[in-house]
C-alpha cells in the first residue's frame, strides 16, 4: 500500500482481541526517514544504514476492560513495493515491554529491511522504573499490569500486529518473528511455552528465564558482601578478573583473551592467590591498595553461584573474566569515600523487585539482607509469582506441534545474568524433549557481555538463520561472529549450537580464519 492509504479509515475494520477495547487510534505517514542502526541493537541482524524511507506508523491504545490499564502498541509498515511479507516483533528489557530507544533501533532496521514491526509498552508508558507502576496503594501489588509484562500484552500484540497488517497489505504477514534480548528474550521464550501460535519463529538473547533467580542473582554479589561485612574497592574484583582471564585463557589450547574452558577455570584458579598484592585503584586513598581477602571472597562465591546460608549450592554462577564493575552498574559495585570507607550499591533491578513486588513497600531497605533474609525473599517471589512472569516450563510440545522454531543465544561474559541458566534451561528441555534440535537450538557466545558489548561481536547471521530454518527447513549449524583479540587484532570465529563447541584445528595453521574452527562435541 501507498501513504494515501495511511490514514485512519483504512483501519476501521480493525478487530481486537475479545479481552479489549480500543481506546484510540492514531494513524502517521513518515517519510524521508534515515538512520544509521548498529547491529548492537539488531542483536542478531547486521548494521544497517539507509536514507530517504517512508513507513506507516499506526499507534493505538486499548484496554482490558475492569483492569483499568492503558496499553499502547506501535507497528510500523513499509509501503508494499518495500514490504518483504514478514512481521517482526521487537522485546524489550530491563523493567520496560517495548517502546524504548532500544525497540526503537531495532524497529529502524526491522522496517528499512521491509519488515512490518512492532513494539507494546504492555500499559507501563515510558518509565524505566518499576516504581512508577508496581504499586496501586500500600501493600497493594498491580498485579494487572505485571501479567500484561509477563504475558498478557505479548499475545495481543501478536494478534494485534497481524491484524494491522492485514488491513494494511489486504493479508496477514506470511511469517512472524520475535526478535528480544534480556526481558526481550524472556519475552521471547515466554511466548513459545504459553501462546505457542503466535510466532514461526523467535529469537531470544540472553532470556531472563528464571525470574526470580534472575533478581537475586543481581543482588548477590552484595549478599556476600553483607555477610562479610566487608566491602571491597572496584579495582580489586577488577584486578582479580583480569588475572583469571590470563591464567584461564590458554585452557582451551587457544590464547585469545577469552575463558572458553570455563569448568577447567572454576576447578584450577585460585582467586586468593592475589590476596595482598598491590595495585594501582584511583578509589584508595594514596591511589594504590593491596588486594583484600574480601574481595577474593565476593569473586569466588559469585562465579560459583548463589548458595543458602546453610551453603547448600542454590543457583548458576558468572564466568571468571565477567566485568562485575562494568560501567558503574556492575554486580559488585562499591560506592567509596575519599577517606576509603566503602558500602555497597545493589543493582536497582533487583532491590526493587524485593522491595516492591515482595515486601511491597516501597520505603523498605531491600539492601542490607541477611543472607536468611535473602533466601525467604527468592523463595517467596517464586511462590507469589511464577504464574505471572516465570518462564521455566520445558515442555515446548504445543511450540514444536505448531511448528514453531526458536534459538536462543547467551554471552559467556554476561555480567548480568549467568549464561549457565540458559544452558540449564535447554538441558532442562532437552530432557523432556529427546528431540530438542528439531525446534530449538541455544548458543553460547565466548567473549560477549549481556546482549552486546566485550571483544565478541553479536551474531548477526542467526536471525537469517532462523528464518531459512522457518521458511525452508534449513537446520542452523554454525554461526560467524568476530572476536577482538588482546592485540587489537579482529579473527573470525564461529559459535556452535549447544552442546557443540567450535574447536580449532591446529593443523589448518590460522586461529584467525573461520574455517579453521568446527564445531564438535
Amino acid at each position: 500500500m501507498s501513504l494515501a492509504t495511511c490514514v485512519p479509515q483504512t483501519f476501521s475494520s480493525l478487530i481486537l482481541p475479545p479481552s479489549t477495547s480500543l481506546l484510540s487510534l492514531s494513524v502517521l505517514p513518515v517519510t524521508n526517514f534515515s538512520a544509521n542502526v548498529s547491529s548492537f541493537y539488531r542483536y542478531t541482524q547486521p548494521s544497517i544504514s539507509f536514507s530517504n524511507l517512508s513507513f506507516c506508523n499506526v499507534t493505538l491504545s486499548y484496554t482490558h476492560p475492569g483492569q483499568n490499564d492503558n496499553v499502547t502498541i506501535e507497528t510500523w509498515l513499509p509501503l508494499s513495493t518495500h514490504w518483504n511479507g514478514l512481521l517482526q516483533a521487537l522485546g524489550g528489557g530491563g523493567w520496560q515491554s517495548g517502546r524504548f530507544y532500544l525497540p526503537y533501533e531495532g524497529m529502524k532496521g526491522a522496517v528499512a529491511d521491509g519488515y512490518a514491526t512492532i513494539t507494546t509498552d504492555a500499559g507501563l508508558g515510558y518509565s524505566e522504573r518499576s516504581r512508577d507502576w508496581a504499586l496501586v496503594s500500600p501493600g497493594n501489588v498491580n498485579l494487572y499490569l505485571l501479567q500484561n509484562l509477563g504475558s498478557v500484552a505479548l499475545a495481543d500484540e501478536a494478534a494485534i500486529g497481524k491484524e494491522v497488517v492485514k488491513e494494511f497489505y489486504g493479508k496477514k504477514p506470511d511469517y512472524s518473528y520475535w526478535n528480544g534480548c534480556s526481558q526481550g528474550g524472556r519475552q521471547g521464550v515466554m511466548l513459545a511455552q504459553r501462546y505457542p501460535e503466535a510466532y514461526d519463529g523467535i529469537s531470544a538473547g540472553a532470556p531472563a528465564i528464571y525470574w526470580s533467580e534472575v533478581m537475586a542473582g543481581t543482588d548477590w554479589s552484595q549478599v556476600v558482601m553483607n555477610d562479610i561485612g566487608e566491602y571491597p574497592f572496584g579495582c580489586e574484583i577488577t584486578a582479580i578478573s583480569l588475572n583469571a582471564t590470563r591464567e584461564c585463557d590458554g585452557l582451551d589450547g587457544v590464547t585469545d583473551g577469552v575463558v572458553i574452558n570455563i569448568d577447567g577455570c572454576l576447578g584450577s584458579y585460585d582467586p586468593f592467590r592475589l590476596v595482598g598484592e598491590e595495585i594501582d585503584c584511583p578509589q584508595a586513598p594514596g591511589g594504590k591498595v593491596k588486594i583484600t581477602e574480601a574481595a577474593a571472597v565476593v569473586l569466588n562465591q559469585t562465579w560459583h553461584g548463589r548458595a543458602l546460608a546453610d551453603g547448600t549450592p542454590a543457583w548458576v554462577g558468572w564466568t571468571p573474566g565477567s566485568d562485575l564493575i562494568g560501567n558503574g552498574s556492575g554486580l559488585a559495585i562499591t560506592n567509596c569515600t575519599v577517606d576509603g570507607k566503602c558500602k555497597g550499591d545493589p543493582v536497582e533491578l533487583g532491590v526493587d523487585w524485593f522491595r516492591l513486588f515482595v515486601a511491597r513497600n516501597a520505603s523498605f531497605d531491600a539492601t542490607n539482607l541477611t543472607h536468611e533474609e535473602y533466601d525467604w525473599f527468592v523463595r517467596t517471589s517464586k511462590q507469589v509469582y511464577g504464574g505471572f512472569i516465570e518462564t521455566d516450563d520445558p515442555d515446548l510440545g504445543d511450540f514444536r506441534k505448531a511448528g514453531g522454531k526458536m534459538i536462543s543465544w547467551h554471552g559467556t561474559v554476561d555480567q548480568i545474568l549467568p549464561h549457565k541458566a540458559t544452558e540449564k534451561y535447554y538441558n532442562a528441555v532437552s530432557a523432556v524433549m529427546p528431540d530438542v534440535g528439531s525446534f530449538y537450538r541455544h548458543y553460547q557466545i565466548p567473549g560477549l557481555e549481556h546482549c552486546f558489548g566485550g571483544p565478541a561481536s553479536n551474531p548477526t547471521s542467526l536471525f537469517q538463520q532462523l528464518r531459512a530454518w522457518v521458511e525452508n527447513g534449513t537446520v542452523p549449524e554454525s554461526s560467524p561472529i568476530e572476536l577482538t583479540v588482546p592485540s587489537g587484532e579482529k579473527q573470525d570465529r564461529i559459535i556452535c549450537p549447544f552442546p557443540q563447541k567450535a574447536k580449532y584445528d591446529s593443523a589448518c595453521g590460522d586461529e584467525g580464519l573461520a574455517e579453521c574452527w568446527a564445531c564438535a562435541l
